[in-house]
């Protein structure tokens, strides 16, 4: 397994984590095992979003003698009320909720205190100015939660937690059909109505995020990879293909931010096809080649870091120089820790010598060359 650094938070967490939502479909005896065998995979991070007792007990007797090797994301916000999960800020519920979600994890503290799935400005306003907000301070000041985090849907509301300052990580739904839909309040809308019109390219707003949150040291975590297991399946999947688990993983990984990709599993054999991520072969992580052949997509002309551009004769990391233009080039000055990054590269996009061998190989027809020459024109070398 590897690991990657969550942002500024400096936390090392696995490339591929735990998404905990459906522990409570199976008897506990089994979920704990789940929980086990990936923690013996690698696997370090879990998120308990659920607020039912079984799922936070499931997990505290998972981790039961190993607490300080997993990294737990745990959220202030969701609540248990008369049998159901109610997402809410109000404190009569808020407060208990939270300390049963210690109580149950047998810990007394969560690494990544999460305000909540906030997807709309009105629910933003309410949990950032009253009682809510200050809660979850108090508990980041009294240790109670390590690092301050926010779940979220919905791009708009992600660079709001960015520009907080105090927000130094955010969960976030990523895959390749939602990048393609615009900020939206409504979840629901992200799931359908994909045809020909709504299929044209990542969605800026949600680009911007991903390099604002690379620029400001803000880590993410995935939720979502899948689009609730619709991708897996070609008669499902809004592009008319069928992608695998590696490809959705890498796909994620590769946005800027991205440190962890949060599966969902019923079985160990879900769990071995997740974690195959980090033995898989180039040719197996390629999701690149299945957006470009695919009946429904219009990717053309974008870089999406793939790397089927390589290998280039001056050995320029092509993919990376591109992602570092992309980030700078949305500044009105390049971020200092933006060239420090691409100076770092050793090869940069100067030595490019014009020979278009690598658009050649690239699925959306990206002008690689014209690229390069603006890239060595922003950073100066």
């Amino acid at each position: 397994m590897n690991y990657r650094k969550l942002g500024k938070t400096g936390l090392e967490v696995s490339e591929v984590g735990f998404g905990g939502e459906w522990l409570e479909r199976h008897e506990v005896e089994h979920s704990v095992a789940l929980l086990k065998y990936a923690h013996e995979k690698g696997i370090n991070i879990v998120d308990c979003w659920m607020a039912d007792p079984k799922s936070r007990d499931i997990i505290g007797e998972a981790m039961s003698g190993c607490r300080e090797s997993w990294i737990v994301q745990g959220h202030v916000g969701s609540t248990w009320q008369n049998g159901q999960y109610v997402r809410t800020r109000d404190m009569a519920h808020v407060k208990p909720a939270f300390e049963d979600l210690l109580k149950r994890l047998r810990s007394d503290y969560v690494d990544l205190g999460m305000i909540h799935y906030i997807d709309s400005m009105e629910d933003w306003d309410k949990a950032m100015n009253g009682p809510f907000i200050d809660y979850v301070h108090s508990l980041h000041d009294a240790g109670t939660i390590r690092h301050i985090g926010l779940s979220t849907h919905n791009p708009v509301i992600g660079k709001l937690a960015v520009q907080t300052g105090f927000i130094e990580m955010i969960l976030f739904s990523i895959n390749p059909a939602f990048d393609m839909r615009p900020a939206t309040e409504n979840l629901e809308s992200m799931f359908g109505g994909y045809d020909d019109a709504s299929l044209n390219g990542i969605d800026p707003e949600r680009a911007s995020f991903y390099r604002m949150c690379e620029e400001k040291g803000v880590g993410l975590t995935v939720m979502k990879g899948f689009f609730g297991g619709a991708l897996l399946e070609k008669d499902r999947s809004p592009f008319g293909v069928a992608f695998t688990p590696v490809q959705l993983i890498h796909y994620a990984l590769t946005r800027p931010g991205v440190a962890s990709v949060l599966c969902g599993y019923d079985t160990t054999d879900q769990i071995d096809a997740a974690v195959a991520y980090e033995t898989a072969t180039d040719d197996e992580r390629d999701y690149a080649s299945v957006i470009a052949t695919a009946p429904l997509h219009s990717y053309r002309g974008q870089c999406t870091y793939c790397g089927h551009c390589r290998p280039c004769p001056v050995n320029i990391d092509i993919a990376m120089v591109n992602k570092f233009y992309d980030l700078a080039a949305a500044q009105e000055q390049v971020p200092a820790s933006v060239q420090e990054h691409y100076e770092a590269l050793g090869t940069t996009a100067s030595a490019c010598i014009g020979c278009r061998s690598c658009e050649s190989r690239c699925p959306f027809g990206v002008s690689i060359a014209a690229r390069m020459t603006a890239a060595a024109g922003l950073f100066g070398c």
